[in-house]
């Protein structure tokens, strides 16, 4: 019986392989205490990073709806296919939460609004939305690890190394 060979395509392919590297660079660039846009450039950068993020995060959504099929087989189990789809639109929720309360932060941060209920409620907010995208990033790179090892031909059209051969 041959594998069902599903396909992304290139843009979808950039799409993810680049919010890789752009997510990761808001890691690296990330501050670490709120003190620290007091500095204004840097103020600046974090807002504009944020609404750039936040717009990447909108296209990437819109993309997805409209073009977007599963690389599952639709012979799965309807539980994996529903955790699948219930990962995938999460990220994009809480991605997108991240963006709107970092932008709340450093709007706030540059009214002057520094302390506060209001600032504190939003930074957790946004602290507790960046712990949750770390579990759903878990639970999506696990899962492609797991079908990468049961060789369904679902790791393949999106990882471009170690990719699946016919058995």
């Amino acid at each position: 019986m041959a594998q069902e060979r599903p396909q992304h395509s290139l843009l979808a392919k950039s799409l993810h392989w680049f919010f890789v590297l752009l997510f990761g660079y808001g890691i690296f660039k990330q501050i670490e205490n709120k003190e620290q846009l007091n500095d204004l450039e840097l103020l600046k950068s974090e807002i504009f990073f944020a609404l750039i993020f936040l717009i990447f995060i909108l296209f990437g959504f819109i993309f997805m709806k409209r073009g977007y099929k599963t690389a599952l087989s639709s012979n799965s189990p309807k539980i994996q296919l529903i955790a699948a789809k219930f990962v995938h639109i999460s990220m994009y929720f809480v991605l997108s939460g991240i963006a709107i309360s970092g932008l709340g932060i450093g709007f706030l941060f540059w009214l002057g609004y520094k302390n506060g209920l209001l600032i504190e409620t939003i930074i957790w907010v946004h602290e507790l939305l960046f712990s949750t995208i770390l579990w759903l990033i878990s639970i999506h790179i696990l899962a492609a690890i797991y079908h990468r090892t049961q060789h369904d031909f679902v790791w393949s059209p999106m990882v471009p190394f170690l990719k699946e051969k016919d058995r």
